[in-house]
């Protein structure tokens, strides 16, 4: 398929977001402890065990959260925070079980930014047909309300609407996380040409192995607000760097295959 998306507001030309010396608190417990990281056009897989600060970097990255030293720079340039309206509108963003606004219907709650943000009406209709075909989701459910939907067809909707402005970054934080295994199954493929169809920046947070080792270019193992591993899928199962990092593999694979 032609990609066909426009772009809205101020790009980020090198494909490039990162943190910079970043800690966070809540609190007065510190969850990120002067994290260096940096996320390129692909997918980065960020994973690790609940409470390791996975979710805290994404809403870092989306400017949802302020850091309290180091600093997040797109393209080159440190974010204040006059810039992150501007910064968010280059973000497309998905949370677990897709939180789409449940008085709207599917087209409603993917159109919305578009329609704030005074778009003509000719190519939010197109660009809702487009991406339609690109996550697989029936045209005959997009004027249905979300109770009227399936978690899979939630979860596309939800991904149409972060997709709507062609953002440069795109954020899922457990997208999969609350479906059903049949229904995840069904949906990894789609999302992962969805993936290679857009080729932005990727960054993708679970807690689930398996799913690192299907989507990632790239993973980033947390630990207790640290990244513990950095590279390739391989590199985590066959040079690990340290006993957690072995620990934490062995814990997720098979028992026949620990």
């Amino acid at each position: 398929m032609t990609r066909a998306l426009l772009m809205h507001g101020y790009g980020y030309s090198d494909g490039m977001l990162k943190l910079e010396g970043v800690r966070k608190s809540f609190y007065g417990g510190e969850v990120l402890h002067g994290m260096d990281a940096h996320f390129e056009r692909g997918v980065t897989v960020v994973i690790g065990p609940s409470g390791s600060g996975k979710s805290t970097l994404l809403r870092l990255l989306a400017g949802l959260e302020v850091p309290d030293a180091g600093h997040v720079v797109a393209d080159g340039l440190q974010l204040e925070p006059a810039q992150m309206l501007a910064h968010r509108r280059q973000l497309g963003y998905v949370i677990q079980e897709g939180g789409l606004f449940p008085h709207l219907t599917a087209r409603q709650n993917v159109a919305l930014m578009a329609r704030y943000l005074k778009c003509d009406a000719e190519w939010i209709a197109s660009q809702v047909q487009i991406l339609t075909g690109m996550t697989h989701l029936s045209p005959a459910l997009l004027d249905r309300y979300p109770s009227e939907l399936s978690g899979g067809e939630r979860q596309r909707v939800a991904l149409m609407r972060a997709l709507m402005l062609e953002p440069d970054v795109l954020l899922l934080d457990e997208p999969l996380g609350a479906l059903d295994p049949l229904v995840r199954f069904g949906l990894m493929p789609e999302l992962a040409a969805v993936f290679r169809e857009l080729n932005n920046v990727v960054v993708f947070v679970t807690h689930d192995l398996a799913e690192a080792e299907y989507f990632a270019d790239r993973v980033m193992l947390m630990h207790q607000g640290r990244i513990v591993q950095s590279g390739s899928y391989a590199d985590l199962l066959e040079r690990p760097a340290n006993e957690f990092v072995s620990d934490f593999v062995r814990a997720q694979r098979p028992v026949r295959e620990a």
